[in-house]
């Protein structure tokens, strides 16, 4: 059978990292400084000769927005998939750090039951989610997809593809996907086998 190629994006710097606020649900648009990421990485990927058969895009707007420039330089058009938006933070949403410590200190141990921001999504709620969003991009059969998303969902994906352990950034295993951070996975349905043929942090 045929190989499923995946590109997992991060979208480019937001309004959010100047503001230095806790972003995930909070839909935060691109920044100058993040679409020049963005057109940086499609101009690096299109003299590269790197193309795609589709680009599936969170719907918050610093993905979508990111997906829409690399779809344009690359001559492709955006799908959004409602799996690959950012976890829900719950009450954290916009709150600058120092306020989401007062008001909502974290526990001491975070299990991942616990739902995130208090009213939020907790880990396996996140990570069940993007499997689910693996599961569609599987089901759709072999070719090459690049989907542009945010830096919770994506490490959930990647745990997923990984078999590592659920559970937050600071505990188990965490990648370290900065803006226009990528990895790209591939995987062999016949054989049930994902590889990580590359991974850039990004800028």
């Amino acid at each position: 059978m045929s190989t499923l190629r995946l590109v997992l994006l991060r979208h480019g710097r937001s309004r959010a990292d100047d503001e230095g606020v806790h972003e995930g649900s909070y839909d935060s648009p691109l920044t100058g400084v993040g679409r020049d990421q963005a057109r940086r990485r499609a101009a690096e990927w299109r003299e590269g000769g790197v193309t795609f058969d589709r680009v599936v895009a969170s719907p918050l707007k610093r993905a979508r927005e990111t997906a829409e420039i690399v779809a344009d330089v690359l001559g492709l058009t955006v799908e959004t998939a409602d799996e690959w938006r950012e976890r829900d933070n719950g009450l954290l949403a916009a709150l600058p750090f120092d306020e989401a410590e007062k008001r909502y200190p974290r526990p001491a141990f975070v299990h991942p039951f616990l739902p995130h921001g208090v009213t939020g999504e907790s880990e396996w709620e996140v990570t069940s989610r993007a499997a689910a969003g693996l599961s569609d991009l599987v089901r759709g059969g072999a070719g090459s997809t690049l989907v542009v998303a945010h830096g919770g969902i994506l490490n959930a994906a990647m745990r997923v593809v990984t078999g590592a352990p659920t559970g937050p950034r600071d505990q188990g295993v965490a990648f370290a996907f900065g803006d226009l951070g990528y990895a790209e996975v591939r995987y062999r349905p016949d054989k049930h086998l994902w590889t990580l043929a590359a991974f850039s942090r990004g800028v």
